[in-house]
């Protein structure tokens, strides 16, 4: 894969603005951060942002490749303030669990999400080499 910056741009943090990859793509639905009995353990935010993100690694492990594969990612919270309160929170825990791949992200807002106890669903593209 590779990182798209175009001349003169500031280094994005926490993504890249864009990315040109090759490979077999996989499609992740929406994942919530509930456990893989699909009960919840927490109704805090940065704890469910954990655990979809530990159901991301799972599933693309079961698919045959890893967070490094990851090209895009969707976040829909239920609680923007409450996330950009967290910033920090989110970001070590991304580290931690995704590593330091950086791909497209888009954050956003939303009123509910279908499972009422979930406060964040996160999408996945990823690219097997």
């Amino acid at each position: 894969m590779q990182a798209i910056l175009p001349p003169g741009w500031p280094r994005p943090k926490g993504y890249s603005n864009g990315i040109i990859a090759e490979g077999k793509m996989f499609f992740l639905a929406g994942v919530i951060g509930w456990n893989e009995q699909e009960e919840f353990t927490s109704d805090d935010l940065v704890d469910q942002f954990r655990q979809a993100l530990i159901n991301i690694r799972g599933i693309l492990e079961a698919g045959g490749c890893g967070p490094q594969h990851i090209t895009r990612m969707t976040w829909f919270v239920t609680d923007m303030a409450g996330y950009r309160e967290r910033l920090a929170e989110f970001g070590a825990i991304y580290k931690d669990i995704i590593g330091r791949n950086f791909p497209v992200m888009a954050c956003i807002g939303v009123s509910a999400l279908v499972e009422r106890r979930a406060k964040i669903e996160i999408e996945v593209t990823a690219m097997i080499p």
